[in-house]
């Protein structure tokens, strides 16, 4: 089935840390945790079963944003990044973070942690050749003005990323509140992809298209309501980036059956197969592939058709691209 090589668009750093890289942190920072081993620890990390929504679900990345505490565990941490993506053999994967949201518990530097972060995914991607870019994330939850910090900090570091997202609490903070910081992202050359149609309905989408002019909708699972903005995604080739297990661990559909990505595929969008926080959700680009998928009804072909769509929608360079995917 895996003829198209494997591309995860939409996986976040800081959600995919290891349990045991969070215990042996703790322990080097004198960190106190719920629980002193992986199999205790888990529950407290790792989404057991369906949270009543988003902002329970982002309640799991108390304790692995804990452990980070220097410049030397946010640069372990993407080191492992790129280290877990190469045992899931994947070929691309565009890694996303908040520089804020990773440096505010211990009172770190925003463009410190980005350098961490940017040796640790240079060092991995040289020793386990995978190709990785990093799209920074403004943490919309923090409010207009922390992401104008947050943003001053990703472009000053420009040349290490290829786009910016917005992402947090999407419900109470709309797209158009940052439309100046992504007016100047896009001016500094980022493209923009934005969390949106998870935690609220189509006009978020609409927001992030039309105020945000987002090319690519991280979830978008809400479109599914709006057939006009159905057409506009087609029509515009704006990129779904679905997670289909953590889309039913926050509720955001009521199950895999639920899922509207089959639906997606079959109008003509860009829809994406992907992981979102690996880590939280206990899971593997694999288990989206081989389990979550077929549940949601997707034959093989429309499996490959969603690796396709991921391909064609990656930020990277078409000579890039071709040497993935050949000249088709």
């Amino acid at each position: 089935m895996n003829s198209i090589p494997k591309i995860d668009l939409h996986r976040h750093l800081d959600g995919n840390i290891r349990i045991q890289t969070i215990l042996e942190l703790a322990d080097w920072h004198g960190i106190e945790l719920p629980a002193t081993t992986e199999e205790t620890l888990r529950p407290f990390v790792t989404v057991t079963e369906p949270q009543p929504g988003l902002v329970a679900f982002l309640d799991k990345f108390k304790w692995s944003t804990s452990i980070l505490a220097d410049e030397a565990a946010c640069r372990r941490i993407a080191f492992e990044n790129v280290e877990d993506a190469m045992r899931e053999r994947l070929a691309y994967v565009e890694l996303r973070f908040s520089p804020y949201f990773m440096a505010q518990v211990h009172g770190l530097e925003m463009r410190t942690v980005i350098d961490a972060v940017v040796d640790g995914v240079r060092g991995g991607s040289e020793l386990f050749g995978v190709k990785v870019n990093l799209i920074g994330i403004l943490s919309r939850t923090y409010g207009a003005e922390t992401c104008r910090q947050e943003l001053a900090a990703i472009l000053d570091r420009r040349d290490h990323f290829v786009a910016l997202d917005l992402a947090g609490n999407e419900a109470d903070f709309p797209a158009r509140d940052f439309e100046p910081h992504f007016r100047k992202a896009r001016e500094a050359g980022l493209a923009v992809t934005v969390h949106a149609g998870e935690a609220a309905g189509p006009e978020s989408v609409w927001e992030a298209v039309e105020i945000l002019l987002a090319k690519r909708i991280g979830h978008g699972v809400r479109a599914i309501e709006d057939p006009r903005l159905i057409e506009q995604l087609r029509e515009n080739r704006i990129g779904l980036e679905c997670c289909l297990t953590s889309n039913v661990q926050t509720s955001t559909v009521d199950g895999y059956a639920a899922h509207p990505l089959k639906h997606f595929l079959r109008e003509g969008l860009l829809a994406t197969l992907n992981t979102d926080d690996p880590g939280i959700s206990g899971i593997t680009f694999d288990y989206e592939l081989e389990i979550a998928a077929p549940q949601v009804g997707l034959s093989d072909t429309e499996i490959q058709q969603a690796l396709r769509n991921a391909w064609e929608i990656a930020y990277l360079g078409e000579d890039e691209r071709r040497e993935f995917i050949g000249e088709e």
